[in-house]
């Protein structure tokens, strides 16, 4: 028998219809349990925790993350993976997040949800559950096929730190463009080996100091230089500098000072595309040689989510903005992709 913990956060999976307004409130786990009479004719244990009260996603922060890494943690040898059922709209926040806190980890840890409640009539969520506890349990030659942090929606697993949530109205809620999928979920469970992390010969670590004094500076043509001059000089160690294509801004003499101004004040400012496909290539065009030049970081393929959360994971690590700057390019739980 599986012993698969399921952590329950809320989200839309158990929510039920309030009558007199119509909306959608959350439930609690016995409402899942109900509407999956299947799940008693598994050969699983299942262990559930309950956050109490239940939480809407949109309401996550590093309490409630680190709460969900300690609870693995501590439960993480008497277990053989864990299912983390979660609101959509932030879970690869959390999925990314967890990833950089869950260090070596040699388990599968998958997020899953659902984008309508488990008791409506064409709901995604029996599909999605069933198919999390089942990768959550799969095992080869005695050890998980899964070692990492995912997210399983719509019969496909996604590495969670590089996946984002790109649809709201359709049962394929995410996409992972620059890193394939690990695992395709039709009549068998099509694992792609080549895709997988193995860390089998690493020490599960558990990291839970975090610090989200990190910016988001988005570009756009005719920005202002009041606005630009408001993030950088926020009070954050970090900022992420979403730019055009792979990675080109324009190349006005005041808004490139004003960057090397932040960074000679020991900010770092990470540079990621807005596009969601491709990667950032400091230098390749003209528009982008001169960052290069006054250090902005090259954030190369790394999801908005992931370059957020890997900040908030080594702000948290390490207090020298070196040794952020230096592993923020590095890649460290599958998050990027080099290419230079």
């Amino acid at each position: 028998m599986n012993n698969i913990f399921i952590i329950y956060t809320g989200g839309t999976i158990g929510m039920v219809q309030d009558p007199n307004t119509g909306s959608f409130i959350p439930f609690d786990f016995e409402l899942i349990a109900r509407n999956l009479p299947d799940l008693s004719r598994l050969n699983y244990k299942l262990t559930v925790h309950s956050f109490v009260p239940i939480i809407d996603s949109s309401n996550m922060n590093m309490d409630i993350w680190k709460e969900m890494a300690v609870i693995i943690k501590d439960n993480y040898e008497n277990y053989d993976g864990f299912v983390i059922l979660h609101g959509s709209d932030t879970m690869a926040y959390s999925a990314s997040i967890l990833s950089f806190m869950l260090e070596g980890l040699q388990k599968p840890v998958v997020f899953s949800g659902s984008q309508l409640p488990i008791g409506e009539i064409r709901t995604d969520a029996r599909e999605n559950l069933m198919t999390a506890l089942e990768i959550a349990s799969a095992k080869r030659d005695g050890k998980s096929i899964i070692q990492e942090v995912c997210i399983l929606f719509d019969n496909k697993l996604f590495r969670g730190n590089r996946s984002f949530k790109y649809n709201s109205a359709k049962f394929e809620a995410f996409r992972s463009p620059n890193y394939p999928v690990l695992v395709e979920a039709g009549i068998h469970l099509k694992y792609i080996d080549d895709a997988l992390l193995d860390n089998s010969d690493k020490e599960f670590i558990l990291h839970t100091q975090l610090d989200n004094r990190v910016g988001v500076l988005k570009l756009f043509p005719g920005i202002n230089k009041t606005t630009i001059e408001a993030v950088l000089n926020s009070d954050v160690r970090s900022i992420v500098m979403e730019t055009f294509g792979s990675g080109n801004t324009m190349t006005d003499a005041w808004f490139l000072e004003l960057l090397e101004k932040a960074i000679q004040s020991g900010k770092n400012i990470l540079n990621i595309s807005q596009c969601k496909v491709g990667s950032v290539e400091l230098g390749r065009y003209e528009t982008s040689q001169g960052l290069k030049a006054i250090g902005v970081l090259n954030g190369y393929d790394m999801t908005f989510e992931a370059a957020v959360t890997k900040l908030i994971y080594l702000q948290g690590e390490f207090e020298d903005q070196q040794e952020v700057a230096y592993w923020i390019a590095q890649n460290i739980r599958g998050e990027l992709t080099v290419n230079d």
